[in-house]
């Protein structure tokens, strides 16, 4: 049940707030104690938060703005609310600037809910808008009486893999591991001080970048957090990077003899949908059934005669470059704790079309101008910016062994691959992880990998306790043919308060004029067609399976 949004008259006293009792009300099958804020929201600008209220290095922080944002503002869905941004003062001479927002509903629910950043980070995150992979047509989380809050993950960077900030040491902290632990604690302060009390339950929610950010909130800082949500998420920045690298030297190979432009991209990838859309079940240009395409397509199939350049084949060194993308990329030494990045999905339904195609370009050039391969440009920042700290370094001759022990700096940064989630269980935590199957820019080999890992240490059982692997077919890094959203956060709130585990969750169809739903199914599982179970539009029609 939606909690009630009690609007405060404007300019009514803090006095005249504090009279309204806190109710009890339901949030879905929770009971939860709901409290005004005590306070005018104007009178909140200026607020400091000293260091010894944040529980890692700072000078402290300080809100610069607070204003009272009303339901009739356009662009605002979510009702009224006190927005509050401020700075959080770096603990070194850092000229990185760490900026934060937090967003108090009138009548709040006693949760706090954080949204995680993207890419390098380097934005602000409002976070007043839906979660990511929300669902269209519900109430947005600080609608529905949660605080959010967000940051620009500890610095401010330009467009794209803008990445020198990594030249600056806290900035590269703040973005590795430490900015989500800052703007918690400032969050709390904040609450404390709007509210007079901290969150009872506080939960974190991101993608990618930001679902590496939600990771780190389990196994870095167990006792902030009660639930989080980890879409797609980039939780080994350092090898991921190196692994992005490995595609740009495979495409730039032999003076750039490799080099596949959209149109052989799209030859091979209109092959696999060719090969193995049906083998769920269903043509729907969704490839389900992962396993079955592995064991069905053969790209030597598109090979030129003679192994020579074509328009409508592949030229042999076109096919050593889909090799080397399409097979496990190895360092040669264990980075936090991980010797493999796994291989790309190009041939299982990846479309690596549009914003994440390998580019139109046959030679390097400038990442930051966004004329590069978008896999490329990650893994050039990473390796001038932050390993090799050489904004004029040639990213094509890097050699990683060269760079071990920086490497292993960073990766204890960077990456949260090695970081146990014991505390996490052992509190009562809980984790909802996604990944698509059509993810063109962080493999879902990757999350496999991690769940793998955890399974290792775990075992199956206790594993399902706390955790939670979902593998979305058709769907690609937020957005693809299948472009999945479903309720994360009430499937979260519900396990971590009630103790009932997701059962039966659906995902639907983002794309515009789609209606379409499909079940989330557990991996290893995939949703296949049953003829004459339901229709193919429905997740009735469909049953999760084994491969």
């Amino acid at each position: 049940m939606k909690n009630k949004i009690i609007k405060l008259i404007g300019g009514a006293s803090a006095s005249a707030v504090l009279a309204l009792a806190a109710t009890t009300v339901s949030a879905g099958a929770a009971q939860t104690t709901t409290t005004p804020l005590a306070v005018d929201c104007a009178s909140l600008q200026g607020f400091t938060i000293p260091a010894s209220a944040i529980g890692l290095p700072t000078k402290g922080a300080r809100v610069e703005t607070a204003v009272e944002v009303k339901a009739s503002e356009p662009r605002n869905v979510s009702g009224d609310f006190c927005k509050v941004t401020g700075i959080i003062q770096n603990a070194t001479d850092s000229t990185a600037v760490f900026e934060f927002q937090v967003n108090l509903p009138p009548q709040w629910n006693g949760r706090a809910l954080q949204i995680g950043g993207g890419g390098y980070d380097g934005s602000l995150v409002a976070a007043v808008g839906p979660y990511t992979l929300q669902p269209i047509g519900r109430d947005t989380p600080l609608k529905s009486g949660y605080i959010t809050l967000g940051s620009n993950g500890g610095h401010r960077g330009g467009p794209g893999f803008d990445g020198t900030f990594g030249l600056d040491d806290e900035a590269l902290l703040n973005y590795g591991k430490q900015s989500i632990k800052k703007t918690h604690d400032v969050a709390v302060a904040i609450a404390n001080k709007a509210y007079g009390r901290a969150p009872q339950r506080f939960y974190f929610i991101g993608g990618s970048q930001g679902g590496h950010e939600a990771l780190d909130a389990a196994a870095r800082y167990p006792d902030d957090y009660d639930g989080v949500v980890a879409n797609y998420p980039a939780y080994n920045v350092t090898l991921l990077h190196l692994g992005s690298w490995n595609v740009g030297r495979a495409l730039y190979a032999d003076n750039g003899a490799g080099w596949m432009d959209v149109a052989h991209v799209k030859l091979i990838t209109d092959a696999v949908m060719a090969q193995c859309d049906a083998l769920d079940g269903l043509a729907d240009q969704i490839i389900g059934n992962v396993t079955a395409c592995n064991a069905k397509f053969d790209v030597k199939t598109l090979r030129c005669a003679n192994g020579g350049a074509g328009e409508r084949c592949l030229s042999d060194a076109q096919l050593k470059a889909v090799a080397a993308i399409t097979s496990d990329y190895k360092p040669g030494f264990s980075i936090a704790g991980m010797d493999t990045y796994p291989r790309w999905a190009l041939l299982e339904g990846a479309l690596f079309a549009g914003r994440s195609d390998f580019g139109k370009t046959a030679q390097p050039s400038n990442p930051l101008a966004g004329t590069e391969p978008l896999l490329y440009s990650a893994g050039d920042g990473t390796i001038k910016f932050i390993i090799t700290r050489d904004p004029k370094f040639d990213t094509l001759k890097f050699d990683p062994a060269r760079y071990k022990d920086r490497i292993g700096v960073v990766a204890s940064i960077m990456d949260v691959t090695d970081q146990s989630l014991e505390r996490f269980r052992a509190k009562g935590g809980k984790i909802l992880m996604t990944h698509g199957t059509a993810d063109d820019f962080i493999t879902p080999h990757n999350s496999i990998a991690y769940y793998q890992r955890q399974v290792a240490q775990f075992g199956q059982q206790q594993l399902d306790s706390f955790l939670r692997f979902y593998v979305i077919p058709g769907f690609g890094h937020g957005f693809g043919t299948f472009n999945a959203t479903y309720d994360a956060l009430p499937a979260l709130q519900q396990w971590v308060e009630d103790g009932k585990a997701p059962v039966d969750l659906i995902t639907f169809d983002g794309n515009l004029n789609q209606s379409r739903t499909r079940p989330l199914c557990e991996y290893p599982k995939y949703p296949k067609f049953v003829a004459g179970a339901g229709s193919e539009t429905v997740a009735g029609g469909f049953a999760c399976v084994a491969p």
